[in-house]
């Protein structure tokens, strides 16, 4: 197995990719902490995991909320006495406004979620990693985070700020046994788009994010992220690091 005695903590772990890595993940011998802040989706996926004869707990948590999502990486220490791995992979999307457009409410939920999120508990855990000797730290970035044409403002700054935090983190710790990349997603069939009020969607910004959305060779499963996720979870990819590595269909390179 590949990831026999690690243990992974998994944001967003209620449904999609985060669902997904957590069951491949333990499949493959991870002792998983699933966090998410829907408390009826993250029982489901202890369920699965659980009923597939996993190992994991779950926990509840807005990581947008420092004490929240600190308590997540605090629920594994006790629980299993360190961490292995790190996959900040909950988001929201936002309505496609620009910048003349965008609301502080939508500015201060979507990077509290995509970007303050993941540097909350990156924060917490890389003291525990480096007393571990080392980990994976892996980011959910997006196609929207090496370009600017997939989204509204916030998410596509959201998402470029992940790569910035992959690569900063990465180049500090890399001599320390820490490793941090990041899966670029392009079009993946999750519910994420639930995430928003479709009622508000900013029709001339949702236009020109179309033009962009026709270059799209096909979607991907949540499976396909689980995927690569796992590789650079195990020691597979142990001299990978800092990449934005993109998982999108192709759909960059058009």
């Amino acid at each position: 197995m590949r990831l026999e005695g690690k243990v992974a903590v998994i944001t967003g772990a209620g449904s999609g990719m985060g669902r997904a890595m957590a069951e491949l993940f333990a499949s493959e011998g991870a002792k998983i902490v699933a966090a998410d802040w829907n408390q009826e989706s993250l029982d489901e996926t202890v369920a699965l995991v659980t009923g597939a004869g996993g190992t994991i707990t779950g926990v509840q948590g807005n990581v947008a909320d420092q004490a929240q999502a600190e308590s997540i990486i605090d629920a594994a220490v006790a629980t299993y006495g360190t961490i292995d791995v790190l996959c900040n992979n909950a988001g929201v999307m936002d309505t496609n406004q620009g910048v003349a457009d965008v609301t502080n409410e939508m500015w201060d939920r979507v990077l509290g979620i995509n970007l303050n999120g993941p540097m909350y508990l990156s924060r917490k855990a890389v003291p525990v990693l480096l007393a571990g000797g080392g980990g994976s730290i892996i980011n959910t970035a997006s196609v929207a985070g090496v370009g600017g044409g997939a989204a509204g403002l916030a998410y596509t700054v959201s998402k470029h700020g992940i790569v910035g935090l992959t690569k900063q983190t990465a180049f500090r710790y890399a001599q320390e046994g820490i490793r941090c990349n990041a899966i670029a997603a392009g079009a993946v069939e999750t519910n994420i788009m639930q995430s928003v009020d479709p009622t508000k969607m900013d029709p001339a910004g949702s236009a020109r994010c179309n033009t962009y959305y026709a270059a799209i060779p096909g979607q991907l499963k949540p499976a396909d992220i689980a995927n690569l996720a796992l590789f650079l979870a195990s020691d597979e990819s142990s001299k990978i690091n800092g990449a934005i590595i993109p998982a999108d269909a192709g759909w960059l390179s058009a």
